[in-house]
């Protein structure tokens, strides 16, 4: 069922599901948390995202109404991203999720890996 067709039903679930319909939105809220992120720094502790699909996927959210952008009449421009109050809601069933996973996890098909990984990375890079 495509998204438009999603949102033209009444259903919570249906509205939920289709404004975190994809992998990297989840993601993207839990490397924002509470803080002010500004794209580069989301590009870089998310590395394994393409620019365009970030992008794509920040405006989404915004639209949808879970982050805000906030933008800066600087040279060079400046961007800034946050949770909304709706998109901080959500991080604690984000981490519902993550608490599910692990408990549930079947470890002989998918090795563990530790989602931390990337902002761990990303320190290591930002400090090279």
């Amino acid at each position: 069922m495509k998204k438009s067709e999603l949102m033209k039903h009444s259903c919570p679930l249906g509205k939920a599901m289709s404004a975190l319909g994809s992998k990297w939105k989840p993601i993207i809220a839990l490397v924002i948390k509470d803080r002010k992120l500004r794209f580069g720094e989301l590009a870089v502790r998310i590395h394994v995202i393409s620019r365009k699909v970030l992008t794509d996927q920040l405006r989404e959210m915004e639209t949808d109404g879970l982050i805000i952008r906030e933008e800066f009449k600087e040279i060079p421009p400046r961007v800034e991203y946050s949770l909304t109050e709706k998109g901080l809601a959500l991080l604690p069933i984000l981490y519902m999720l993550e608490e599910w996973e692990a408990k549930y996890q079947n470890k002989e098909l998918y090795p563990e890996k530790d989602c931390k990984l990337l902002e761990k990375e990303a320190k290591k890079k930002a400090i090279v």
